[in-house]
């Protein structure tokens, strides 16, 4: 079992930074395997969750067409944690964004409880 926990959200004005982080915890093989791949999504009410960006072990990241050029992620391997590096920010982006795992590129079996990004214009 893994457990994910999102920190850095907050309220930020259009044109802004945020940087949220995701901590993952748990059995050391539970991390190893679980969290080959990590992943950013975030939800804004009446619209499908969105899957931002991923990143796997190797650092390979891709990204949402609405946030390249503007966001990065990354990822700390011995501190088992997953950065978003949020820049330009704008009011579309407010949302609860989630940080997300799993085994596989692709997957995500083990979900945070969500952290508010807020954008003001």
């Amino acid at each position: 079992q893994v457990q994910l926990v999102e920190s850095g959200g907050g309220t930020v004005q259009a044109g802004g930074s945020l940087r949220l982080s995701c901590v993952a915890s748990g059995s050391f093989s539970g991390i190893l395997f679980g969290t080959n791949y990590m992943s950013w999504s975030r939800q804004t009410p009446g619209k499908q969750r969105e899957l931002v960006a991923a990143i796997t072990r190797t650092s390979s990241a891709t990204y949402a067409d609405s946030v390249k050029g503007r966001f990065t992620i990354s990822r700390d391997n011995a501190k088992n944690t997953a950065y978003l590096q949020m820049n330009s920010l704008k009011p579309e982006d407010t949302g609860a964004y989630y940080c997300a795992a799993g085994p596989d590129n692709g997957r995500s079996d083990y979900w945070g409880q969500g952290t508010q990004v807020t954008v003001s214009s």
